[in-house]
């Protein structure tokens, strides 16, 4: 299994690669691909495509939306073109549903697009449920079962028969590979909490070896002690390597660097990881 940095908030030392706030990966097994996450536009995902020898009419067989947010989704109807074809799109059903913030002004931060504007474009597989999406690579569905120390609102909110309500974010899904190394789980920004994702790919597929966790884990701006516990927490769950960026910021990735050493890394665009 291999899986491409598309787009990242980092573009690396010295690189060709275009960074934008964001992200996408690329994971390609048994000769399918699936894209996960779209970054907030089109343009620096397919420079990069490019740079890397991809094709999106050959490489993209699958684009799983991990959240709503507009830094995952923004590039959605772009790539769809892109690729020129009909592929399935999988997500939760209340990705398309209002999300925004009011601080320090009301503006939307959720999907950019209409669900008639992706129909004519994709077919959408939207399901709270797990879902096995390629031979051993499954969407975790829903994370209901969320540990108490993750669980801090970040200001969001929705509408709720016309009522303003604080968003859990509850269309917050991630991907889980088996390998035979043990599980390597891909998250966007980890809004159900990585700790919480973590333990749930280990009740959802029975296997508590966990070669490596990736993605964004939005502990930015967060205290001290929900960094520590995180970082602790990992290592109680045997959590082998760890590829993070984004949104985790960077006290938190500093002391995940400081515990786990060269099993440390920090994404960038291009980057090409193999398991």
């Amino acid at each position: 299994m291999r899986i491409y940095v598309l787009v990242e908030d980092y573009s690396g030392y010295e690189s060709p690669f275009l960074a934008q706030h964001g992200i996408s990966f690329l994971i390609e097994k048994d000769g399918k691909g699936v894209l996960f996450d779209t970054g907030q536009s089109a343009e620096p995902i397919l420079h990069n495509m490019r740079l890397l020898g991809l094709d999106p009419s050959s490489h993209i067989d699958y684009i799983f939306l991990s959240h709503c947010h507009y830094d995952h989704t923004g590039g959605l109807l772009g790539i769809l073109k892109a690729i020129g074809k009909r592929v399935p799109v999988i997500a939760h059903p209340e990705i398309f549903r209002r999300h925004f913030i009011t601080k320090p002004h009301l503006r939307d931060v959720g999907m950019p697009f209409r669900r008639e504007e992706v129909e004519e474009l994709a077919d959408l597989y939207l399901t709270p449920k797990p879902l096995e999406i390629v031979e051993g690579i499954y969407s975790t569905g829903e994370i209901r079962s969320r540990e108490d120390f993750e669980q801090r609102g970040i200001g969001v909110y929705t509408l709720k028969d016309g009522q303003v309500v604080e968003d859990s974010i509850m269309d917050d899904m991630s991907v889980v590979a088996k390998t035979s190394e043990g599980l390597v789980i891909v998250s966007g920004c980890s809004h159900a909490g990585i700790v919480s994702i973590v333990k749930h790919a280990i009740r959802m597929t029975g296997e508590r070896r966990i070669k490596a966790v990736i993605g964004g884990f939005h502990l930015i701006g967060e205290d001290n002690e929900r960094i520590e516990r995180t970082v602790k927490e990992f290592g109680e769950l045997g959590v082998e390597e760890v590829y993070t960026g984004h949104c985790t910021g960077l006290k938190a990735e500093t002391a995940f660097l400081a515990e786990y050493g060269e099993r440390f890394h920090k994404l960038h665009s291009g980057m090409v990881m193999e398991f």
